[in-house]
């Protein structure tokens, strides 16, 4: 085993650990932070695939931003310790098979596909300039559009959260 294989299996076990707990904490805040954790854990994969620039991204915009967001709007919308309802067990049976089915289904998809090689740059990473031109550019497969859905959708989410805030 080298290197790279160990830090991988212990930032793959740190997120399955905090996306298990994000999912199954009754504090809706502990939740969130157990997002981060995730979200960080993810990042960690990027760096260690040599992916800086979604590194990065991932380290702002969901760890930092979207993380945030949540925080206050958690913090906005909730009241001192309020806590998520206890699942009751008649839930449990059918929520235990969506999650089998969609375990079996996503193995189904893994095993059955063969995943190609794509092609790659001789330095390993794709150069600024297309990045930016790719995210920037409107015709097809970049990603200006989807970037500005994204964006009021956020917005949108900013302003219901006061809205339900200030009807308390």
């Amino acid at each position: 085993m080298d290197v790279s294989l160990i830090v991988f299996l212990v930032l793959a076990a740190f997120m399955i650990v905090s996306s298990v707990l994000a999912v199954t904490t009754a504090r809706i805040l502990r939740s969130a932070t157990y997002l981060l954790f995730v979200l960080f854990g993810t990042a960690g994969i990027y760096f260690m695939l040599h992916y800086t620039f979604l590194g990065a991204v991932q380290l702002l915009v969901y760890a930092g931003g979207i993380t945030i967001l949540y925080v206050f709007s958690i913090l906005l919308t909730s009241s001192q310790d309020e806590r998520v309802e206890k699942l009751k067990n008649s839930k449990m049976i059918p929520g235990l098979l969506t999650a089998l089915a969609g375990l079996g289904i996503g193995l189904f998809l893994i095993l059955k596909n063969k995943f190609l090689p794509v092609a790659s740059f001789e330095e390993g990473e794709i150069p600024m300039s297309i990045v930016g031109q790719t995210l920037m550019g409107a015709g097809k497969h970049q990603y200006v559009l989807p970037f500005e859905v994204i964006s009021v959708l956020l917005l949108a989410c900013i302003v219901g959260g006061l809205l339900i805030a200030r009807k308390r």
